[in-house]
């Protein structure tokens, strides 16, 4: 039997990836950090390992956030939005990154001509598709 992961340890590694990547920091930095591999900091990131309360409590330190930064959203109300589409590409690598680059474009004007590019190439993609 396969074990699935808890959806609060899903939640709470989740945010250790967002705020890890925020930072710029690779795995492998928060590993040696913590004295782990970066392998174990993937599983903690995918929730297939539970952070414990110590670990949890050194990991907010370097991460420079508070522990309950972790467990922001957990509850009824974020239970619909956690696998939201969203959710989903501000948790990826190259959501993340596409968020934080479009955050730095300070012109409106071009960030109107970026989202336009974006949606046009949605809108072949998914012509092609059909």
């Amino acid at each position: 039997m396969t074990k699935k992961a808890n959806p609060i340890d899903v939640q709470v590694g989740n945010r250790v990836r967002i705020r890890r990547m925020l930072i710029g920091m690779s795995q492998e930095k928060l590993g040696d950090l913590l004295g782990l591999t970066f392998q174990q900091v993937q599983k903690y990131e995918k929730g297939i390992n539970r952070i414990g309360a110590g670990r949890l409590f050194e990991i907010a330190r370097i991460l420079d956030v508070p522990v309950y930064f972790f467990y922001d959203g957990v509850g009824a109300a974020s239970d619909s939005l956690a696998g939201a589409p969203v959710m989903e590409f501000v948790s990826s690598n190259e959501g993340l990154q596409l968020s934080l680059a479009f955050m730095k474009i300070k012109d409106a004007k071009v960030r109107k001509r970026v989202l336009d590019l974006v949606k046009s190439l949605a809108n072949e993609e998914e012509a092609a598709a059909s």
